[in-house]
């Protein structure tokens, strides 16, 4: 290796990217999409299933070459998307082709062969890689190009409306508010990319010190007028199969829950430390469902009124909580934590054991004010430094790297599942998770 870029020399490299192209030469076609029943269709999942097993151990002795090759030399910053065509293009037969996972998508879900797994694949492949998975991590930390277009407007009038999310500075606060009213802020990819654009805009402008995320009034029948935190994933999405694993389930927990825990990465960070950050509070009402529980875990302080709940239901859905898992039993010790995934145990904001989950539980009409006391509060300059120390503490970059590594084929095995479907067809009638 060389010393000064920790990069092995031209010679090995280049004769490690012929082992590459020669091991590549060797993966199977994928087959073609389009509906199969009865013997096609078992033939088709057991070409899929061997062809896995060849992919898996390709990546297992090239992710990083192949990484380095669409990254030229990782001078280049992909994110989850835009990695995927690259390989697509770089190795033929790693993944599937953007023509293919369009023709996937379009069929009805039952007759679909599952290339979500493949995406799974390779991403478990290159997060694996310590330079790669690293590299990859920190170019999701990267602001988006929605947000860089959006700042100015942000910067001169302190307010971005979007299609979920409303952002509002107000006296150096980041005010994002949850706002899907018809559907109880339930999460779609749609609200995921408005969530990431408005945190981001919120580190980048100079004018905000810190953060809330609260969810707002709601228009759905049964809570018309009365705010809510969020209900987690939109189950008629996932039902649907418009949940992706790279456009949604990576998506979310390599960018904006991770950006409220580390901050943005960008090139004129200070050498006093590498991120853009500030404290983020979150305030409870009605619930916290799934998604929205796991956002609670991502922030400094959590506020509930006392008549709230939160729950995690994705085991009885089906799915796995994203990084909930991850990060739930350090937070509240792993008996409890196993309540709460494994068992759905709902937590409500009065019961002892919220102690654990939430900061203060207040009567519902005092929130706005508790709110505000909690805001204050964390704005001493003394905060900032002391949440980077602790949140490096509770969440060492390699742990969580191997984690989303394991998830990302985990969670795309459970989203194309049939008893997924099936489950998924009964939450739709309530908040869900």
């Amino acid at each position: 290796m060389s010393a000064a870029t920790g990069r092995a020399p031209a010679a090995v490299r280049e004769r490690g990217a012929d082992g590459l192209d020669r091991a590549a030469r060797l993966l199977p076609p994928f087959p073609a999409p389009g509906p199969r029943t009865g013997e096609e269709r078992e033939r088709a999942e057991r070409e899929l299933d061997a062809g896995r097993a060849r992919r898996t151990a390709f990546l297992d002795r090239h992710a990083e070459e192949l990484y380095d090759r669409i990254t030229a030399g990782r001078t280049l910053r992909p994110r989850l998307d835009a990695l995927v065509e690259g390989a697509a293009s770089a190795v033929p037969n790693l993944v599937p082709t953007a023509a293919q996972l369009r023709a996937e998508r379009a069929l009805p879900v039952a007759e679909r062969l599952g290339y979500e797994v493949d995406l799974g694949v390779l991403l478990r492949g290159v997060l694996r890689g310590p330079a790669a998975g690293g590299h990859l991590m920190d170019s999701m930390l990267r602001p988006t190009g929605r947000a860089l277009e959006l700042l100015g407007e942000f910067r001169a009038t302190g307010v971005v409306r979007m299609d979920s999310t409303r952002l509002e500075r107000r006296a150096g606060v980041a005010r994002i508010t949850m706002c899907a009213g018809d559907r109880l802020n339930a999460e779609d990819e749609q609200q995921v990319d408005d969530m990431e654009t408005a945190v981001d805009l919120a580190l980048l402008d100079e004018g905000c010190e810190i953060g809330l995320i609260r969810g707002g009034e709601m228009t759905h029948p049964r809570y018309a007028g009365r705010r809510v935190f969020s209900a987690g994933i939109n189950l008629k999405r996932l039902h649907a199969g418009e949940i992706t694993l790279v456009g949604f389930l990576l998506r979310r927990e390599l960018g904006y829950l991770r950006k409220l825990l580390l901050g943005l990465r960008t090139d004129d960070a200070s050498w006093r430390y590498p991120f853009t950050d500030m404290p983020w509070v979150a305030a409870v009402d009605g619930f916290a469902i799934g998604g929205g529980m796991q956002l609670l875990l991502a922030v400094d302080h959590v506020l509930a009124a006392s008549d709230a709940y939160l729950s995690l239901p994705a085991a009885q859905e089906g799915i796995v909580p994203g990084a909930a898992d991850f990060r739930l039993p350090a937070v509240t010790g792993p008996r409890l934590a196993r309540q709460i995934i494994l068992g759905g145990r709902r937590v409500r904001a009065s019961d002892p054991e919220a102690r654990t989950l939430v900061d203060q539980v207040v009567d519902p009409a005092d929130l706005d004010r508790a709110v505000e006391r909690a805001l204050e509060l964390l704005r001493d300059p003394a905060v900032t430094a002391n949440r980077r120390m602790v949140n490096l503490a509770l969440e060492p970059a390699d742990g969580f790297r191997a984690y989303l590594a394991e998830f990302a084929v985990q969670q795309a095995l459970r989203i194309r599942a049939a008893d997924v479907l099936g489950k998924a067809g009964r939450f739709t009638a309530r908040p869900s998770g």
